[in-house]
């Protein structure tokens, strides 16, 4: 029940910006000890070594501050646990689009900046609400089921190694020359580490939606997308809402062409698409409270 606790606390306060303003966020902790890790051993030769090396000693950390937590008692899990879940924050930051894309297309551009790393410079409205509905997606699996999956399976030290993984993946796992190399095994433990909840997110969208008779189609799309995962989420979220996400988008001035995820799907979206996902991302959050609460009667 410690999970279910965590979920609705973190369902009920989000982030409290009077707390995060005096003391800083675990996110914020932990993307400074990628960035001081990197920064000391990302030169020379044998970078993957090097950060493969950087990746265990995160790992290494986060059990033994995850298992140290957890000897404080349920009192201090619970409270762990729902400052690393992000189920509201989320939806905050996805609502905020459509608020501004309601208000002018340059305060949607400048909301929907804050959640993607894609050009949002020249979006149109369309591609402002395609934006936040992938984030939504991608997210939902990201913040929310994955770190609730990691705790249901191996509590606090679980879900601390997935979110150290995952920000270290968001960090140093690109392909460019200076990361390509190094972050190499940060990005490929989190692939791993979001295999399963990736694909749970999938299914509940499917189940919740009645797309289990499309389920093919979802799997056919999903193995289509540019990331082994993201395109799980997006391809389920698509398809509730019956538009077409992913395709084409624009990455520090360069165009980059990718497939359609439900590419008959509606084409042109608007704050309303956004709203409707956000509503899609609360029905997933009960459907994985509910799954939590009847697992912990039951096992």
């Amino acid at each position: 029940m410690i999970l279910a606790l965590a979920m609705l606390l973190d369902a009920a306060l989000g982030e409290p910006k009077w707390l995060w303003d005096r003391a800083p966020h675990p996110a914020v902790l932990m993307g400074r000890a990628v960035s001081w890790l990197e920064k000391h051993l990302n030169h020379g030769t044998s970078r993957r070594f090097k950060g493969t090396l950087a990746q265990a000693i995160l790992v290494l950390s986060a059990f033994v501050i995850g298992t140290a937590l957890s000897a404080l008692g349920p009192v201090a899990e619970i409270i762990a646990a729902a400052i690393l879940l992000a189920q509201k924050s989320l939806v905050e930051h996805v609502l905020a689009v459509a608020k501004g894309l309601r208000r002018s297309l340059p305060e949607g551009r400048a909301a929907v900046a804050m959640i993607v790393s894609r050009d949002t410079a020249e979006m149109d409205e369309t591609a402002a609400a395609r934006a936040a509905i992938e984030s939504a997606a991608e997210n939902l699996s990201d913040g929310v089921v994955a770190p609730a999956f990691w705790f249901f399976v191996a509590g606090l030290p679980g879900i601390l190694i997935y979110k150290i993984t995952n920000t270290a993946d968001s960090t140093v796992g690109y392909r460019t020359p200076r990361f390509e190399q190094y972050g190499w095994a940060a990005a490929r433990l989190d692939d791993v580490l979001n295999l399963i909840p990736a694909r749970l997110t999938s299914l509940i969208i499917a189940l919740l939606y009645g797309l289990l008779p499309r389920w093919r189609a979802i799997v056919s799309d999903a193995r289509r997308h540019k990331s082994p995962n993201a395109g799980w989420p997006e391809a389920a979220m698509a398809r509730a809402l019956d538009v077409a996400l992913a395709g084409p988008r624009a990455y520090h001035g360069q165009t980059q062409t990718f497939p359609y995820v439900h590419p008959e799907g509606r084409q042109k979206l608007d704050a309303t698409d956004i709203e409707a996902a956000a509503r899609i991302l609360w029905h997933v959050w009960a459907a994985l409270l509910f799954i939590t609460v009847t697992s912990s009667l039951l096992f």
